[in-house]
């Protein structure tokens, strides 16, 4: 095997181990409102999509309100609902959030 070969593995090998380590380490954080990352912004996204019927995210956190992931949708109209995950992104609740990103929201039944 010629080296560049076997430093491209290493570092490959290297790259997955930071990669699951730093996603057991967000899963596990709690609340400290960091944005999602990597596949776990894609899978939050989606099912906040899905749920809101669409829209644009504008925000999203790790551990937010007591839910494994919180994603904020900018819907019709400009109004804005944050949507709580679990840990495997279902859908746990939603509230309206007519404050900017990050400052709070009303709850109200969806």
């Amino acid at each position: 095997m010629q080296q560049r070969t076997k430093v491209a593995i290493a570092a490959g090998a290297v790259a997955a181990v930071l990669a699951i380590g730093t996603g057991v380490g967000i899963a596990a954080s709690g609340d400290d409102d960091r944005p999602l990352t990597g596949g776990d912004l894609v899978w939050a996204t989606e099912a906040a999509l899905a749920h809101t019927g669409g829209g644009t995210v504008i925000e999203t956190e790790v551990g937010d309100d007591g839910a494994a992931y919180g994603v904020e949708v900018r819907i019709a109209a400009g109004r804005v609902v944050e949507v709580s995950l679990n840990a495997d992104f279902e859908v746990i609740g939603s509230t309206a959030d007519d404050d900017a990103p990050g400052e709070g929201a009303d709850e109200t039944d969806d």
